[in-house]
């Protein structure tokens, strides 16, 4: 049985519930293909643990695909982020009381990094559910942009594609569904479509 790592984050900012863990836990275990199930892990929102927590669950279930997912608040969609920044200027302490300002994620390592995921084929198809959703340019500068990342540093040529959604708190039941039709998508799409998805600032 092959899996698709789908994560979300622990709360943080004295929130008492993260919407990105809360909607991916209720995908656990669903099926995607005859062989493929979705396994769902929750992540600590820490600089320190986050990404190593994500590292070690690749190495232990090898999966076939990963999805990353986090909060952004103050979104009022859901957001499938295009690239990740080699940088970590967090604007408030983690859950560890860490603050990292204007460090490297990886030190030495590439700029930037592109998801893998069809992103503009997970958008349509998200969209056409009735569900509010975008492209989105940036992961920010906390814990989420640093996960996403060193995932994809860490998966950099093998072949196993993966990127990372923000969620936002706003959809309610929709934003299950949401990431279930995203995910769903990414495993089913092998090349991606060609539509408008930027932005003019």
């Amino acid at each position: 049985m092959r899996t698709v790592l789908l994560t979300g984050f622990e709360p943080f900012d004295q929130d008492v519930v993260n919407p990105s863990w809360e909607a991916v836990r209720q995908l656990d275990g669903m099926q995607l293909d005859d062989d493929v199930r979705i396994v769902a892990r929750r992540l600590p929102c820490a600089f320190a643990t986050a990404s190593e927590c994500l590292l070690q669950l690749i190495s232990e279930l090898r999966p076939a695909m990963v999805i990353a997912t986090g909060l952004a608040p103050g979104r009022s969609e859901i957001s499938i982020e295009r690239v990740a920044i080699n940088v970590n200027d967090a604007r408030i302490p983690d859950n560890l009381g860490e603050q990292p300002i204007d460090t490297e994620v990886v030190v030495g390592g590439p700029a930037a990094y592109f998801s893998t995921l069809p992103i503009k084929a997970m958008a349509r198809a998200v969209r056409e559910a009735g569900i509010a959703v975008a492209v989105s340019q940036t992961a920010g500068t906390f814990v989420c942009n640093q996960v996403f990342y060193r995932l994809q540093h860490e998966l950099a040529g093998s072949g196993v594609r993966s990127g990372f959604i923000h969620v936002s708190s706003q959809l309610g039941e929709g934003l299950v569904d949401g990431l279930r039709i995203a995910v769903s998508t990414a495993w089913n799409t092998p090349v991606d479509v060609v539509e408008v998805g930027g932005q003019v600032s």
